[in-house]
């Protein structure tokens, strides 16, 4: 009892880095959350058409629908009633007449005031709530992005796009983490239909952890009989998404998008729609509605999985659950607010997020 009051949620915050890590199957997954209501509200189906900001995220070849002017992304998101906290911003700037695109992305996933109660319990058996302190676990990203047009004609539009990004993550005073990956990606538009392809963690990224205990912090662990966490390798195998979306014009005020994404890892059996041992696909459905280009309604489903059904008391009945969501954005001249209403866990079982962001064209005014 004493051992587990000791380490509390101190022993939880390292549980995914005290491994001498190789491979691991969801590593970094803070870059799989999305960014961008109007991705998420689209079930994360955005590989094919994404052409804003947020391209270099889903897929950094729509960086090139950019043109013009730069384009700048908001986002603030708070999942469980505000313990995890997520924030994410980009930028895209066109330049060389349109013909490529640079951009740069900042993500953040966190969770702050978390109680470290390695000092709970005095040496005579006591306990001290005074000597609980608090930390914060958090994750960054930060992407450098490069996109450019392979061919253009009146018809066809073929682009390739490219991510450096940095991973640095930290825990506390305790541990902290170094990362580098590549991102490359490549989409294809005809006159409506479009597809998209983008390889995640080409050359596979890797965390290169250390950890910085003190002597009294070290000797509370070994007395806990806990595991005193040495230099480590985090390594994320590399994952293929693969899109198509097509463009339903039912007037000249009125277009329907409809997109279908798949994301293809090979780290072994999940559970997924398509599961095998070492590959699995995770398909993505989204749906837009737009209205003279100035209202949006949008719709999507993600995350399929097989669960045991409720209310089965033998746990032998299996059903498929799903991650809904839907969404509305408004454009006002070179400014659009989105918005995004997801669920974390299934519809059977909702955890549901409000999520906006916002996306804004910084046009220069013209001197008078």
């Amino acid at each position: 009892m004493r051992n587990g009051i000791r380490t509390g949620l101190l022993a939880l915050a390292f549980l995914p880095v005290i491994s001498f890590a190789q491979f691991r199957k969801y590593s970094n997954e803070f870059l799989n959350i999305g960014a961008g209501a109007r991705g998420l509200a689209m079930g994360s189906a955005q590989v094919a058409s994404v052409n804003d900001a947020t391209a270099g995220y889903w897929n950094p070849a729509g960086l090139t629908g950019v043109k013009d002017h730069p384009n700048l992304n908001l986002m603030h998101a708070e999942y469980f009633a505000g313990i995890a906290k997520y924030d994410y911003a980009s930028l895209a700037i066109p330049v060389n007449e349109n013909k490529r695109t640079i951009g740069v992305s900042v993500l953040r996933f966190a969770v702050d005031d978390i109680p470290n109660t390695l000092y709970l319990v005095e040496p005579d058996g006591s306990i001290n709530y005074n000597n609980i302190k608090t930390f914060s676990s958090a994750d960054w990203a930060f992407l450098l992005s490069f996109a450019q047009n392979i061919k253009t004609t009146e018809n066809t539009g073929i682009s390739f796009g490219a991510n450096a990004k940095v991973i640095y993550r930290k825990i506390g005073t305790f541990a902290t983490a170094w990362g580098f990956g590549l991102d490359a990606g490549l989409q294809i538009h005809g006159k409506r239909g479009h597809f998209g392809v983008v390889v995640k963690d080409l050359t596979t990224t890797f965390n290169a952890w250390s950890f910085h205990f003190t002597d009294k912090e070290k000797e509370v662990l070994y007395l806990t009989n806990n595991e005193i966490p040495v230099k480590s390798t985090e390594l994320t195998a590399p994952r293929i998404a693969i899109g198509g979306g097509y463009n339903f014009r039912i007037s000249n005020s009125i277009n329907i998008m409809a997109e279908a994404n798949a994301d293809v890892t090979f780290d072994g059996k999940r559970n997924t729609v398509f599961s095998s041992n070492p590959v699995s696909v995770d398909p993505h459905l989204g749906l837009e509605l737009g209205i003279k280009d100035a209202f949006f309604v949008r719709g999507g489903i993600t995350n399929f999985q097989k669960a045991l059904a409720d209310g089965d008391i033998l746990n032998q009945k299996k059903v498929w659950i799903y991650q809904p969501s839907i969404g509305a954005g408004f454009k006002v001249k070179n400014v659009t607010l989105d918005y995004a209403f997801t669920n974390l866990a299934n519809q059977s079982n909702p955890l549901y997020t409000h999520i906006f962001s916002l996306r804004i064209n910084l046009v220069k005014k013209e001197n008078e």
